[in-house]
């Protein structure tokens, strides 16, 4: 018997169907600034529009590191959102832990309120605050900000994996001896390591490419790497060519980061969504 029936087909089909409708957009715009990074001025500002240059140029590239010291920002990224991830890591594994067990579905709730609020709500308070203790022009304050956004992603997800994880282990651990601490750092953290993986991804991702709070927070060499593209943007005039190129060496590190974890974020992701699993 054939297994390629006609229903079969027609289900491939409809299915690469919709991840080309889903895709297509997202792939549209990367190419589009793609091509904006790798054409002169003349040719971004051409109508009709051309979306190959006839002649690839890195100058815009060569521009964007010459006219601003982009090093500087991508180590301004770098150390808010390592510090922001790893600190996300060290509170956020253990909360989790503690309201899965404890089963609170309100603590839990709440850090799902604070994850998607406004991070405008939080920026008066927090500036008030870092002006008062004198932390002001350092990155800390921004790393410290960026917890706003890292730590209800590490708490929530593992939240999920810690109920999903068969109680029987720890209680078996327990009656050898154990503490609840040694439970949770010997049995419990590493049958969660696809969840601690996957909250440090996401994380990593949503720090990097915030923007409001380096905006508010960064000076003039404390800039992260989304604020380093705005302040490309004149009043004068767009030049359409070193913004993409800027914004392509912003989403540089994710994609790449994204391009050769992607097996452990699917497999995180499939682990902690079965129960039991």
């Amino acid at each position: 018997m054939n297994a390629w029936t006609p229903r079969r087909w027609i289900g491939r089909i409809g299915l690469w169907a919709s991840v080309f409708i889903l895709v297509a957009p997202v792939a549209f715009v990367f190419f589009w600034v793609l091509s904006l990074s790798l054409k002169y001025d003349i040719d971004n500002t051409a109508y009709p529009p051309i979306f190959i240059p006839p002649e690839p140029t890195l100058a815009n590239f060569r521009h964007v590191f010459s006219e601003s010291p982009m090093l500087l920002y991508f180590w301004n990224s770098l150390q808010v959102t390592g510090s922001a991830t790893l600190a996300a890591l060290i509170l956020g594994v253990p909360a989790g832990y503690g309201i899965a067990k404890a089963k609170a579905e309100g603590v839990a709730a709440v850090l799902l309120i604070s994850r998607i609020t406004p991070g405008l709500s939080y920026l008066i308070p927090l500036f008030t605050l870092f002006q008062f203790i004198g932390l002001t022009g350092s990155v800390w304050p921004i790393a410290i900000t960026h917890l706003v956004i890292t730590l209800p992603i590490v708490a929530y997800v593992m939240i999920g994996y810690f109920e999903s994880m068969p109680a029987e282990l720890e209680e078996a651990a327990r009656i050898d001896g154990c503490s609840v601490w040694q439970a949770f750092w010997y049995v419990a953290v590493p049958l969660a390591r696809p969840g601690i993986v996957v909250g440090a991804i996401l994380s990593f991702i949503y720090s990097w490419n915030n923007f409001v709070f380096g905006a508010v927070f960064a000076g003039r060499t404390t800039r992260t790497m989304p604020v380093a593209v705005y302040n490309m943007l004149t009043f004068e005039s767009f030049a359409w060519g070193p913004l993409a190129a800027a914004a392509i060496v912003v989403m540089l590190p994710v994609m790449v980061l994204t391009v050769f974890i992607q097996r452990e974020i699917v497999a995180g992701l499939t682990t902690g969504g079965v129960k039991g699993g």
